[in-house]
């Protein structure tokens, strides 16, 4: 079995959203200072002995998290159709996070976690 690398990053952005639909407050607009995490994992390390270099994931989530980031998350296209729930926020920065280290030749996400508040995180990992 080959060896596993994994290498996590947190990153932090501000939105707010509302969720149509929802029977309670969350219907209403407002705001969380949400906390995304992204696992990515290598089976191999490159000349400097690293899986993914920190500075270049970290850089490549900020162009994801740049998007959302201080925006209203239901008027961006991403959730036109679905509520920016924890768990859909997820797989979206997931799949954008996969397309963008794919161009650039790195090891893709394995899971990314969003945690709207403290005790409130959902995760998002594609099924193998």
């Amino acid at each position: 079995m080959p060896d596993v690398f994994e290498v996590e990053i947190q990153e932090e952005f501000s939105a707010a959203h509302f969720l149509r639909g929802y029977p309670g407050d969350c219907s209403k607009l407002h705001g969380h200072n949400w906390l995304v995490s992204v696992m990515v994992a290598s089976n191999g390390l490159d000349d400097l002995g690293m899986a993914i270099d920190f500075r270049v994931l970290r850089a490549t989530v900020d162009e994801v998290l740049g998007k959302l980031d201080h925006s209203c998350l239901n008027e961006l296209e991403a959730f036109a159709e679905k509520n920016p729930t924890s768990e859909n926020i997820a797989k979206y920065v997931f799949d954008e996070l996969a397309i963008r280290l794919a161009r650039k030749g790195l090891p893709n996400p394995t899971k990314v976690s969003v945690r709207e508040s403290p005790g409130a995180t959902a995760t998002y990992s594609p099924n193998p």
